[in-house]
């Protein structure tokens, strides 16, 4: 790689990452179903979302630049260990919803391009997981997996997109606010998966990985904003294709095949084999990732460090994948609804994190020059409030039903 290449890669590493971790086999079912079952009604949430995400995810990146420690541990010395821990807790409570997910997909892809059963997919996937954790560039190797991988499922869905012929009145429809009957619940997942607070979170971990310092801001902004901009045109892409091809025909999405149809106008019968290849992107790049938010965060919650080349992160890296492997060939199918409903269950510990992230991004005195301003607190603070709305319908929605 020449030195064009890597300034390239450095540029738009966490940005991408962060797309990635946050788009994975879960977030792909929602935008389809939302698409083939609603048209272009939902795509204003889209926009808001990532609107929001945009807003979380740069004020995690300012406190990743203004602080030596990691947010953990400004978290403990600011708030005690205690707050440290539950906040580390809530953060893989929120990874482990999706770990299963990523293992089923990963899984279930290559079942569909094999004919070979699910299960010896995810053995296999989850041990290759693993075995980029003993490469001593392990987060290099991971941001370039990374990369190809959101940037194959941009250019297979852009194509599609051109040929779908989509509804551009109807599209333009779609950016006004409205929530169509029966659509509340994966509405509430689009968020969930969007707007991802513990993508934002971490963040500033990735900040880290690249040792940017304050003076690296303007380039750490657009990065950001580029990375999660790209998760807004994949997520809508998706969801204009899946309204232009399956809800034009009045077609329901409830299996992997069915999926497989919103890609039918570029690729025609070779849909299935296109449709695996970006679903297995999806979910192996989530896999590595999600895995690493959830046991590097639990690691430096309980003070063992957070730093990707450490053991006790990477063997804690490594529980999350075996568990996410167990639960998956324990179920040995792919439950579309499962993996839709622990998204959305993950919005109930949401407002927990945006509010550190919020109250750390506040602290002037660690802060400097790189507080919050005004309309940053209150575009946060709108965003914060959307979060505990979600969340109220949500549990109520699970307590009277």
């Amino acid at each position: 790689m020449n030195k064009k290449e890597q300034q390239l890669f450095r540029h738009i590493g966490p940005g991408l990452i962060t797309a990635a971790l946050v788009f994975g086999p879960g977030s792909l079912t929602i935008m389809i179903k939302l698409g083939a079952g609603f048209g272009y009604q939902l795509l204003w949430a889209i926009v808001v979302a990532v609107f929001f995400m945009i807003v979380y995810t740069g004020m995690s990146t300012r406190i990743g630049l203004a602080n030596k420690d990691s947010l953990l541990e400004v978290v403990r010395s600011k708030y005690g260990k205690a707050a440290a821990i539950i906040l580390g807790i809530c953060i893989f409570i929120i990874t482990a919803a999706f770990q299963t997910g990523n293992s089923i997909g990963a899984g279930v892809a290559f079942s569909g391009l094999t004919g070979i059963s699910s299960t010896p997919w995810i053995i296999f996937f989850s041990l290759a997981a693993i075995a980029l954790l003993f490469f001593r560039s392990f987060y290099k190797i991971l941001e370039r997996i990374m990369i190809v991988m959101v940037l194959l499922m941009l250019a297979c869905f852009l194509l599609t997109l051109v040929l779908s012929r989509p509804d551009i009145s109807a599209l333009i429809a779609g950016l006004i606010p409205t929530v169509p009957n029966g659509s509340k619940g994966l509405t509430i997942a689009l968020f969930a998966s969007s707007f991802s607070i513990a993508a934002a979170f971490y963040q500033a971990y990735l900040v880290r990985e690249k040792h940017w310092k304050a003076d690296d801001l303007g380039r750490a902004k657009t990065e950001s904003r580029s990375g999660i901009i790209t998760l807004g045109l994949l997520s809508s892409m998706i969801m204009i294709c899946a309204a232009a091809v399956l809800h034009r025909q009045q077609i329901s999405v409830n299996t992997p095949a069915e999926l497989a149809l919103a890609l039918e106008p570029l690729f025609g019968r070779f849909a299935t084999l296109a449709f695996m290849t970006g679903f297995f992107a999806a979910s192996f790049s989530s896999l590595v990732g999600n895995a690493t938010i959830g046991g590097a965060l639990l690691a430096d919650a309980f003070g063992l460090g957070q730093q990707l080349h450490l053991w006790p992160v990477r063997r804690l890296i490594m529980l999350v994948i075996v568990l996410g492997a167990g639960i998956a060939v324990y179920f040995g199918t792919f439950p579309l609804q499962l993996i839709i409903f622990a998204q959305a269950f993950t919005i109930i510990v949401a407002p927990l994190v945006a509010i550190v992230i919020l109250l750390l991004a506040n602290d002037t005195g660690r802060m400097g020059a790189l507080a919050n301003t005004t309309m940053q607190n209150i575009l946060a603070g709108a965003g914060l409030l959307l979060l505990l709305f979600l969340a109220g319908n949500h549990i109520l929605t699970m307590i009277t039903t």
